[in-house]
């Protein structure tokens, strides 16, 4: 059964090489049933699929590489909200662990959801560690989604300092608390937060830019399921300064952000949540936010 897996990735990965169209078109109808409308497109989703599969996308590749990007957050004047980097690395064999603090994360340049957290040093297995990196490096993130922007990203290993919640941030979630803000032609206008976050999924809110909490955009599932409130985060204002000061140039972008007693921290940049088939909103917020963007 693995071997007929990697074999239909390999054949997928080698379409969305050389036709994306055609891998975004048929996972947008087994996903939401209908054809994607590239001609005149209205909803979030088909308006993220225009600007992947139209534009030039050569600027989400650098801005989705994991450590790339932090030379653009320095170009927009905030270095000073960049986690404390202590490496990046080609090869996982040239990885020293010993100068390393006792608690760090790791995750790769070009993936999705494959940081790993080390709480302790000591009792880390370091071999293992190596062997998922060295697997992770050797995928090619985004073909067979036909995200090609991630495709053409330099694979690496990046270590950063491993952050945690403040004290009252830990009330709310037993996970950092992801705040995930949708910027449209450079207009912050909302946050979706993620806690209690595991690999077998995480709980979810959306916010307006006042903090109303608006449970009525989401379909929530088994995945993402619904989150109790949660409190405005300190500095909220400068949250969405931050968002604006990088999102300026792009019609629509997700900018992530933490949060730890008001010390505003970047997590990443998102051009195609979801691949664009978010299926975790509904119709109305998707069509909403979808009028937000203007392509011209």
């Amino acid at each position: 059964m693995a071997v007929l897996k990697n074999l239909i990735k390999k054949v997928v990965s080698s379409i969305g090489r050389k036709h994306p169209e055609l891998i975004i078109r048929i996972r947008y109808w087994l996903r939401f049933h209908k054809k994607l409308n590239l001609d005149n497109p209205q909803t979030l989703n088909e308006k993220i699929q225009y600007l992947s599969l139209r534009t030039d996308t050569s600027e989400w590749t650098r801005l989705s590489d994991k450590y790339q990007v932090r030379d653009y957050v320095r170009e927009c004047g905030l270095e000073q909200i960049l986690n404390t980097l202590y490496g990046v690395w080609e090869n996982v064999d040239a990885i020293d662990f010993g100068p390393l603090p006792d608690s760090f994360v790791l995750k790769t340049t070009h993936g999705s959801g494959d940081a790993m957290i080390v709480r302790d040093k000591s009792s880390a297995d370091i071999e293992q560690i190596r062997k998922r990196l060295n697997a992770t490096l050797h995928e090619t993130y985004g073909l067979s989604e036909g995200n090609l922007h991630y495709s053409r990203i330099k694979p690496r290993v990046v270590i950063e300092e491993l952050l945690d919640n403040d004290e009252e941030s830990a009330k709310y979630s037993t996970s950092l608390i992801d705040y995930k803000i949708w910027c449209f032609n450079g207009k912050a206008s909302y946050i979706w937060t993620c806690t209690d976050r595991t690999h077998s999924g995480t709980k979810v809110m959306t916010y307006d830019t006042d903090w109303n909490a608006h449970p009525e955009y989401s379909v929530f599932n088994s995945h993402y399921m619904r989150d109790g409130l949660i409190p405005r985060p300190m500095n909220l204002p400068g949250m969405l300064e931050v968002a604006e000061k990088l999102a300026a140039p792009f019609p629509v972008v997700r900018v992530d952000l933490y949060n730890i007693a008001g010390r505003i921290v970047f997590g990443e940049m998102t051009f195609t949540s979801l691949g664009g088939l978010m299926d975790f909103y509904t119709d109305r917020f998707l069509e909403m936010t979808g009028n937000m963007i203007n392509l011209n």
